[in-house]
């Protein structure tokens, strides 16, 4: 099974993504099951519609596509609301984006939200790569403080803070790392090879629509690795995070 860790529908800035598109594309790569979340507005700002978008495509999916739940921590208590609003819709993680939602990751100001998803057995996909909020390292230490939450490092910290994503992993051992953009000759080999980390720490995302969806699946499909390795990279340790 191949489960997309990441992907964004709706209209963004310079992209957009369809629910009806998307499923097309999983078909046409192989693709099972797909997290989804809102494009930037709505995770920045209109939360509700963003997680009304999310939750109703998943519904109309026939199970094709898993909803993420977005809320601004800026909103206090009535961000703690929309996620609570979300889940009933169906929405089955956090999705958290610091930069656009324009706040640090050890300030503080998330930790009603990391509660909540903690309390509704969710893990939380937080994008990193952008200075000065987004990063691996920060990241790390969040997860650190949380050691019962498993957190997704989106993108790894692509492409510029690569470098602290081993790091980042090593310190705190309930982050995985995101395989999307990572060449594997190079950062996934890396992550792979690092005692501690391994194939068992680490999910498979395209990032759609920022990327090529295909190249992301062929980069895994061709990446030479053992078979099991490779089936816990493409779905299974997602699976079991989904299953908590």
């Amino acid at each position: 099974m191949i489960i997309d860790a990441h992907c964004r529908i709706g209209d963004g800035r310079e992209v957009s993504l369809k629910p009806a598109d998307l499923i097309t594309a999983m078909d046409a790569l192989g693709i099972d099951r797909a997290m989804v979340a809102p494009g930037e507005r709505c995770t920045a700002y209109d939360n509700r519609e963003g997680n009304e978008l999310t939750t109703t495509a998943a519904v109309q999916s026939d199970g094709r596509l898993l909803a993420y739940a977005v809320a601004n921590p800026w909103r206090g208590r009535a961000a703690v609301d929309e996620l609570d609003r979300a889940r009933d819709a169906g929405a089955v993680a956090l999705a958290v984006d610091s930069i656009l939602q324009g706040f640090d990751l050890l300030d503080g100001l998330l930790d009603p939200l990391l509660d909540f998803a903690t309390e509704a057995g969710w893990f939380v996909y937080v994008r990193t790569g952008t200075p000065a909020t987004a990063l691996p390292l920060p990241l790390a230490t969040l997860a650190r403080r949380r050691p019962e939450l498993p957190v997704l490092m989106g993108k790894s910290g692509a492409t510029d803070f690569w470098i602290d994503a081993v790091p980042a992993l090593l310190h705190a051992p309930n982050l995985y790392g995101d395989t999307s953009y990572a060449p594997w000759d190079t950062v996934l080999n890396g992550f792979l090879t690092e005692p501690g980390i391994g194939a068992g720490r680490l999910v498979f995302s395209t990032d759609s629509p920022y990327t090529v969806p295909f190249a992301e699946v062929d980069r895994i499909r061709d990446w030479p690795i053992a078979d099991d390795q490779k089936s816990a990279v493409f779905g299974g340790n997602l699976a079991r995070l989904l299953a908590r």
